[in-house]
């Protein structure tokens, strides 16, 4: 007796249904008081050398929860949000970007580097 895969269960995958081809992208804007910029350097210990949008190379910080899940690497695109105090030189990583999101946050003009 041939057995059959019935993890469907009736339901249609979308992605196959669809005339267009491309799906459109929802990618997290900045918002008030977060900054795009590209990872210079990886210095160890959670920490790495962002160069922002305005202007300012600071030091980052990957909180806990991001360091477990995501991994960084020199050139990405990430969002930073600046500290209350020393906000010129230190902040933490709060998002980093894909390359297909990256391309449309410098299409958009969001990243400017």
């Amino acid at each position: 007796m041939k057995k059959t895969n019935n993890n469907n269960k009736g339901r249609t995958n979308n992605n196959n249904n669809q005339q267009g081809g491309e799906q459109p992208i929802r990618v997290r804007s900045p918002r008030k008081g977060e900054i795009p910029g590209v990872v210079e350097q990886i210095l160890g210990h959670g920490k790495l050398k962002v160069r922002c949008n305005d202007k300012n190379i600071r030091l980052c910080r990957i909180p806990g929860k991001m360091k477990k899940r995501i991994w960084i690497r020199e050139g990405d695109v990430v969002l930073v949000k600046p500290w209350d105090f020393q906000s010129d030189e230190k902040a933490d990583v709060i998002w980093r970007y894909t390359r297909t999101e990256a391309n449309y946050l410098e299409r958009r003009g969001f990243l400017k580097i």
